[in-house]
């Protein structure tokens, strides 16, 4: 087992206990996580009982109840603690995934042996075993915005290879878009380069954001060796509300990169196309 120190952090809105417990009980099993930020941005403070729950885990549990901020700029309250703590890693968790053991302890071995790389994301599946395709090119607006609205037949050949399925998702790829549901990564790339999210993001493409700046300058991988398990809700697809903050926050990553106009997009994305079919 690798000594390298790990801290993990969660945002909690009204999270149900199911997902908490099962969460908890993935971090705290995998018995190599020394801090574990719990960013609860709820109207009351009620889960700052996990404290007290989970005072005897082996774990340390840092609860931090306040206003909500949003997904990103609570992240970036426990990444900044986490380097002040002497963390060497630190991954990002959606309250709505779950793991066994042996992940994390893989993860932190993988990252030691691959030291030019700034984040890793395992293979992810649904619970019942369905692969989720969250490996990306960088997005266009077509991709994020425009697709939502049309029948998913339209788009079925592009969205495979935005999704870049004749990968396989059966080895290391190098992707410069990854999903931001469990997001391992290298607190001193993070550190030196000033790379953490975007606070002007309140949910969704927080993600997208972050690992394209930190592509630029380390390797974003995709690792299928070990798996996890993500009970996604797809919360756009139900509620207008978050269909409209998913619009805005497209609406400011393509006014931050560029819409039409984003040579950084057409030479990463060939990048990896070319790696692919290599």
């Amino acid at each position: 087992m690798s000594e390298s120190k790990l801290t993990a952090s969660v945002v909690l809105y009204n999270t149900p206990k199911n997902q908490i417990s099962s969460l908890f009980n993935s971090v705290i099993n995998s018995k190599c996580v020394e801090i574990f930020y719990i960013i609860d941005n709820s109207p009351n403070d009620k889960w700052r009982i996990l404290q007290e729950e989970y005072a005897d885990c082996g774990t340390k549990i840092r609860y931090i109840h306040n206003a909500n901020l949003g997904y990103g700029a609570s992240h970036n309250l426990a990444m900044h603690e986490a380097i002040d703590a002497g963390s060497v890693y630190h991954v990002v968790l959606n309250p709505d995934i779950y793991f066994d053991q042996n992940v994390l302890p893989e993860l932190i071995l993988f990252m030691d042996k691959n030291t030019d790389a700034g984040y890793v994301l395992p293979k992810v599946i649904y619970p019942d075993g369905e692969l989720q395709y969250l490996c990306k090119l960088l997005p266009t607006p077509f991709d994020l915005i425009f697709r939502r609205f049309l029948p998913k037949s339209w788009g079925a050949k592009r969205n495979d290879r935005y999704c870049l399925k004749s990968s396989g998702y059966d080895k290391v790829i190098n992707p410069p878009c990854l999903s931001g549901c469990f997001m391992f990564m290298r607190l001193a790339t993070l550190k030196k380069n000033n790379i953490f999210f975007d606070d002007g993001y309140f949910m969704y493409c927080e993600d997208f954001d972050l690992i394209r700046r930190l592509h630029r300058i380390a390797k974003t991988l995709y690792y299928p060796d070990v798996t996890i398990v993500h009970n996604h809700a797809r919360e756009s697809y139900k509620s207008k509300k978050m269909l409209v903050a998913h619009i805005r926050s497209a609406v400011r990553y393509f006014n931050k990169f560029g819409w039409v106009f984003d040579k950084e997009r057409r030479v990463m994305n060939r990048k990896i196309l070319g790696e692919i079919e290599e």
